[in-house]
């Protein structure tokens, strides 16, 4: 559905790669060869969302980094945004809504990169989870946002990846 707003499969893998996780970063060759596009393609994409404030651009030693604008006033906006397209607000309210004592959810691998590979990867960190249960929630939640998702259940988890949920007891 947002395919159908932004028409620009660049401009948003772009947005899929810097409001899914803040702390994703990139350069304009990296980001060319991560995306496997030109990077004539990734530059005007990358100028047209730095000149409207949505990135930030750093310069480096001969080297411009982007990330996102957490100062732009439309950034938790596009973050919302962003996270919905991908799936995430699904994942967590019928994870959340059926499962029971989650401590955490994390977002490892690709989507924790701002990379839209298809597969979402989660880390749900609680004990007593059920995990004949999780199995199942994997195939509904599949069908409803239209991406694989693989669950990994443990007790405690190294806090790597995107925290998109934590029970503060």
């Amino acid at each position: 559905m947002l395919a159908n707003l932004i028409t620009s499969k660049t401009r948003l893998r772009l947005l899929v790669k810097f409001f899914t996780n803040v702390a994703n970063e990139g350069y304009l060759r990296g980001l060319a060869t991560e995306m496997q596009e030109s990077t004539n393609a990734i530059r005007k994409e990358l100028n047209n969302l730095s000149d409207a404030g949505y990135l930030t651009r750093i310069e480096s030693e001969n080297k411009i980094t982007y990330k996102a604008n957490t100062e732009n006033p439309f950034f938790s906006l596009l973050q919302q945004v962003v996270h919905k397209y991908i799936g995430l607000d699904t994942l967590v309210e019928m994870v959340l809504d059926r499962m029971g004592p989650v401590q955490r959810v994390y977002v490892i691998g690709d989507y924790a990169k701002g990379i839209d590979s298809g597969t979402i990867e989660v880390v749900l960190e609680g004990t007593e989870l059920n995990q004949d249960y999780i199995l199942q929630l994997a195939e509904k939640i599949e069908k409803e946002i239209h991406k694989k998702v693989q669950f990994y259940l443990t007790d405690k988890h190294d806090a790597s990846g995107l925290l998109v949920f934590e029970n503060i007891i």
